[in-house]
């Protein structure tokens, strides 16, 4: 089994950056909504009593956490406001 297999639960961890990257949710809201859906994937596993599944979508949040705070995913989608 691969490490990245092993800590976050996905066969390639720069694959699911590069498809996180093209979600809906991060284009549309930002980064800070894909990681609160990971750390809410995290609480309906620990509620069915799968540990091990929620302890890979707790680092998934971290792993992007940390891409969001190096500056490589936008916390939040920039707004545009209208001139008048």
């Amino acid at each position: 089994m691969s490490t990245d297999m092993q800590m976050y639960g996905v066969e390639d961890i720069n694959v699911f950056f590069e498809q996180t990257k093209e979600s809906c949710t991060y284009q549309l809201v930002g980064g800070f909504m894909v990681v609160a859906g990971l750390m809410s994937d995290a609480q309906e596993c620990m509620a069915f009593g799968d540990v091990e599944q929620a302890r890979q979508f707790l680092n998934l949040a971290k792993y992007l956490q940390f891409k969001i705070a190096a500056g490589e995913l936008k916390f939040a989608r920039e707004i545009e406001t209208a001139t008048y």
